[in-house]
């Protein structure tokens, strides 16, 4: 089930792509931007990613920080920070553990076809580590102007 807005963020420790651990309980008193996207290196979410990266020091200056989350590998994540010189976090996960707390591990369809991937979803949580804002109509061109 996806969490909402006002529920606490489901907590995790994770390291990232380049090595560093992440921790959202020690994260708290700092506004968290945690995206979750279906795959490095396409064009929606390398559109996302990028609008994000032109817009982070706006974005750390108004308190947050920034984390993406693929299922993607962490080699495939080094290689797309590295080709759009990503400045934040990249999560891999690929054991699906933070699609599946956060609810964005659902069934998709294309040409007829049915399975299983990650929904576009943009979580923003507050200081105290609860939920502020679900984005789910995600404008990947310009979605640093959906964050508040």
């Amino acid at each position: 089930m996806r969490p909402i807005i006002g529920q606490p963020a489901p907590l995790f420790q994770k390291m990232d792509s380049d090595g560093q651990l992440i921790d959202l309980k020690a994260l708290q008193g700092k506004k968290v931007i945690l995206y979750f996207y279906p795959k490095d290196d396409t064009p929606g979410c390398t559109a996302q990613a990028c609008n994000l990266n032109e817009n982070l020091n706006k974005l750390i200056a108004d308190g947050f920080v920034v984390i993406g989350v693929s299922i993607d590998s962490d080699a495939a994540h080094t290689k797309f920070k590295k080709k759009y010189n990503l400045q934040f976090s990249l999560l891999a996960d690929t054991d699906h553990a933070l699609v599946e707390a956060y609810g964005v591990w659902i069934e998709k369809s294309m040409y007829g076809k049915t399975y299983m991937g990650t929904a576009r979803t943009t979580f923003i949580i507050n200081e105290e580590g609860i939920i502020s804002d679900v984005i789910e109509k995600v404008d990947t061109k310009n979605h640093t102007s959906q964050i508040h």
